[in-house]
Formats: structure tokens, sequence, C-alpha cells
């Protein structure tokens, strides 16, 4: 779908009355989207073996871990990896929204099993039919509330989702109510996603917009902060995080989406950045208090 005429439906269904409008939503979800569960787990699988590589190269061990998930999103894919792969103790997955379905859930644990050789019981009288080990909060804001004993923190694409203010408190609150040795894994996905659906976007287009501009263009539904490289570090460097892994890539001179980033105005905020620090995508870090 183009991306006007994509931002005008948001806009449209943003004046209907909630629950209204988040029901609306997730029906053109379903009728846009053509991607099979298993599409969508073998996505996530690329997460996991980047993750399993680093990890096994730093020589860090998740088994009987406690993980928080922040961003639960429709399934819960990363959590069945850390349980059956990973091996980690519990998973405490959270979320602004309620999305998980229990027929969904259902299909994944089929899936997940038959895929990975893994043998997935849904726990006794689980709502969602999740395994023991792995426990669901919708509707949970964790920058009001406080952050249970964990071991981990992991979020996969849900920084780039939430404003800028609300990644500082984060980060903010992390350094101040858990243990010293935590670890706090991120992929971020700093791109314009509105290009996922109109190749004539640069991924880097939504830079040409003043604040105010953007904050008239996306809704709750598409929304996306435009934080660059430099000021997630510059917010990591705040609450004094250790650095232990970064990696991440940028455009490339002489290829289509470079040569796209390039003509894009940027506006007054992003000029002080460089092409690298501009178009810095698919990254990939972890943290420790």
């Amino acid at each position: 779908m183009n991306h006007k005429l994509k931002t005008i439906l948001f806009k449209s269904l943003s004046l209907l009355p909630n629950p209204v409008d988040d029901y609306c939503y997730h029906k053109i979800q379903s009728f846009f989207d053509k991607l099979t569960l298993e599409d969508r787990l073998k996505s996530v699988e690329v997460t996991y073996l980047r993750l399993l590589k680093v990890l096994n190269g730093l020589n860090i061990d998740l088994k009987d871990k406690v993980v928080f998930e922040l961003g639960s999103g429709w399934f819960p894919s990363m959590p069945y990896f850390f349980k059956y792969k990973f091996e980690v103790k519990k998973v405490l997955t959270f979320d602004i929204n309620k999305h998980f379905k229990k027929e969904t859930v259902l299909e994944l644990n089929n899936l997940f099993s038959k895929r990975y050789d893994c043998e997935i019981l849904p726990g006794r009288n689980n709502t969602f039919e999740l395994p023991d080990g792995v426990t669901y909060f919708p509707n949970f804001n964790i920058i009001k509330e406080d952050f249970p004993d964990v071991d981990i923190v992991f979020s996969r694409y849900v920084l780039s989702h939430m404003n800028d203010d609300d990644v500082d408190a984060l980060h903010k609150k992390m350094k101040s109510q858990l243990k010293k040795g935590t670890l706090v894994i991120h992929f971020i996905s700093p791109s314009d996603l509105r290009q996922h659906n109109d190749s004539s976007l640069s991924p880097q287009d939504f830079l040409k917009y003043s604040k105010e501009e953007w904050r008239k263009i996306h809704t709750k539904y598409d929304y996306h902060n435009r934080l660059r490289l430099p000021q997630f570090l510059e917010i990591f460097k705040k609450y004094d995080y250790e650095i232990i892994h970064i990696e991440y890539e940028s455009l490339n001179k002489g290829t289509k989406k470079y040569d796209l980033f390039k003509k894009v105005q940027l506006d007054e905020d992003y000029k002080k950045y460089s092409d690298e620090e501009l178009t810095a995508g698919n990254i990939f870090l972890i943290l420790k208090l």
C-alpha cells in the first residue's frame, strides 16, 4: 500500500473510539498480511542465530537465567527460543498491547515442536496455552511499573516504537532497579518503516520532517521515533551502561538505497550526523549494568 494511503487509513482509524479502533486495526492487519506463521518464525530464527553466535563468542551462557522480554508482539517466538534452545529458567514477556491469541499459540506450539525437535506442553489452566516457564503480561507499561528480578532484559525491534523520553526513562529505570551485572540485549531497526510498503521511499525518508511535521504524520498504529545510533549511544552512556557488543549496517555508496538517502533533504536536527550515523541500521547491542 502506498505510504500516503496508509497514513490516511491509520489517521481515520485513530478517530474511532477504543476498543473499536484496535479491533479494526487487527482486522486490517490480518487482511493485508500474507505471511504465514512459519514465515514469521523463520524471521525470528535469524535473530536467534545472530544472538547465539555473539553469545558464544562472548562465552555467555543463558542457561537457568530469568529473561524479561520487552515487547511480546503477536506470538511468543523469542520466548520459545530462550526456553527450548538457550534453556533459560523463565521468560517473562511484557507488552503494552494484548496481541496473543490461544489459537495462534497452539499453532506455534505444534510448528516449533516439529521444526526444532522439542515437545511443547501447555501449562495447566494457561489462558494462552503457553508452556510452563513462559508467562505473558499484556497491557503492561514498564515505564509506569517496577521491574521484576531478572538476569536478562531483551527487546527485538521495540525501542524505535517508543517515544524518545520513554527510551531514556526505560534505561534510567533499569539502571536504578536491576542488579549489577544484568545484561540488556537490544535489536533495533531505526529505519522509516513506511518504505517497507513503498520502495520509492528511502529508509531515512522521515529525517526530512521537523518534529512538528512528523508528529502530524504518524499515529499510534505506526509510531516510530527517529533516534539515530549516536542518540541511542548517548542514552546508554548517560546512565553508565557498559557496551560489550555492538554491530550495525550502514548504506554503501553506489547502491540504490544510498542514492535514495542522498536525495533526502535532511531536517536541521540531523545535519550534524555523518552518513554512516544516519543510515546505521539493523543494530544489535548487548549492554551490561
